[in-house]
C-alpha cells in the first residue's frame, strides 16, 4: 500500500521533471534562436528571438503532457480565490472580480513604478544630470509602433513559459513567494549573456528578476488563462520599454543596470508587505496539476 510520503515523493519528481524538461528546451531553444538573430540579422531593437524559448518549451511539454499543460495554463488547480467554486455566491465572485482587476492595475502601473524609480536614482548618483538620458522614439531606427507590437508579442511568448507554466507548476509544491523567488532566479540565469558582463551589471539583473518575479506571482495569484499571460506580457513590455527609452543598461554599463535592479526591490516592497500571512504557506501542495 502506498503511504502519503510515497505519494508525495511521486508528485515531487513528476514536478520536477516537468520543470527539468522545460527549462531544458528553454535554454536550448533561446540559444538555438539567438544564432538565428544574428545570422539573418533581425534587429534586437525591435525583439529579441530567444524570448521565443520558453514558448518552445511550453509547446514541447505539451507534446507529451497536453492536458496537464493545458490545466496549468488554464490555471486549474490553482491556489487561493483563483479557483472556481460551485458553492460561492454571485456576490464573491464579483468581489473576487473587482480584486483581481484591483491587482492587474496595480501590475501595469508598477511597470512604470520601476522606471520611475530608476530613473531618480540615476539622477540622484549622477547629482542631478544625466545627459542623454531619454531617447526619443522618433529617434529610434524602427518604428515605434513596430516595436512596441513586437516586445509584447517577446514578452507573451517569455511569459507562457515563466508565470503560465513553471510559476504555477512550482505552486503546487511550494507557497507563492518561494515559487516566485525560485521563478525570478531561473529566469535570470536563463539570460545567459548577462553573465559575460561584469559581476555588480549581473548581480543587479538577477535582483531586478527576482524582485519582478516576486510582483507577478503575487499580482497574479489566483489569475489563469488569457488574462494571466496578457497582465504578465503586459507588464514585460512596459518594463521593457521603459528600459529601452530611459536607460543604457545595455551597453554594459553598471550604474544604469545597478539603478534598474534597485527600483526593482523597491517596487516590490509593498506587494510583499501586503502579502498575508500564510498565502505562501504549504498549503498549496494540496492542489492537484
Amino acid at each position: 500500500m502506498e503511504t502519503f510520503e510515497d505519494i508525495g515523493a511521486a508528485r515531487s519528481q513528476r514536478v520536477w521533471g516537468t520543470a527539468g524538461g522545460f527549462l531544458a528546451v528553454a535554454f536550448a531553444a533561446a540559444g538555438a534562436l539567438g544564432a538565428v538573430q544574428q545570422a539573418a540579422g533581425v534587429p534586437a531593437e525591435v525583439i529579441q528571438l530567444a524570448q521565443f524559448g520558453p514558448a518552445a518549451g511550453v509547446a514541447a511539454l505539451a507534446l507529451v503532457q497536453r492536458d496537464r499543460v493545458a490545466r496549468l495554463v488554464r490555471g486549474a488547480g490553482r491556489s487561493g480565490a483563483g479557483r472556481s467554486g460551485a458553492g460561492r455566491s454571485g456576490a464573491g465572485r464579483s468581489g473576487a472580480g473587482r480584486s483581481g482587476a484591483g491587482r492587474g492595475a496595480a501590475l501595469l502601473a508598477t511597470a512604470p513604478l520601476i522606471t520611475v524609480l530608476a530613473i531618480l536614482a540615476y539622477l540622484l548618483v549622477q547629482g542631478g544630470t544625466a545627459d542623454g538620458w531619454f531617447t526619443r522614439p522618433g529617434s529610434l531606427e524602427h518604428s515605434f509602433a513596430l516595436i512596441v507590437v513586437a516586445q509584447l508579442v517577446g514578452a507573451c511568448a517569455e511569459e507562457l513559459g515563466w508565470r503560465c507554466l513553471l510559476q504555477p507548476l512550482l505552486r503546487t509544491r511550494f507557497g507563492v513567494l518561494a515559487s516566485s523567488v525560485a521563478v525570478g532566479v531561473l529566469w535570470g540565469l536563463w539570460h545567459v549573456p548577462v553573465f559575460a558582463q561584469r559581476p555588480q551589471y549581473a548581480a543587479a539583473f538577477l535582483a531586478a528578476t527576482v524582485a519582478m518575479s516576486v510582483v507577478l506571482g503575487l499580482a497574479l495569484e489566483g489569475t489563469g488563462g488569457a488574462r494571466r499571460l496578457l497582465l504578465a506580457g503586459g507588464f514585460h513590455t512596459l518594463v521593457n520599454l521603459g528600459m529601452l527609452l530611459f536607460l543604457d543598461e545595455e551597453s554594459g554599463a553598471v550604474l544604469p543596470m545597478v539603478c534598474f535592479g534597485s527600483a526593482c526591490l523597491l517596487a516590490a516592497l509593498p506587494w510583499v508587505m501586503r502579502t498575508p500571512s500564510g498565502a505562501g504557506s504549504a498549503a498549496a501542495t494540496l492542489h492537484r496539476t
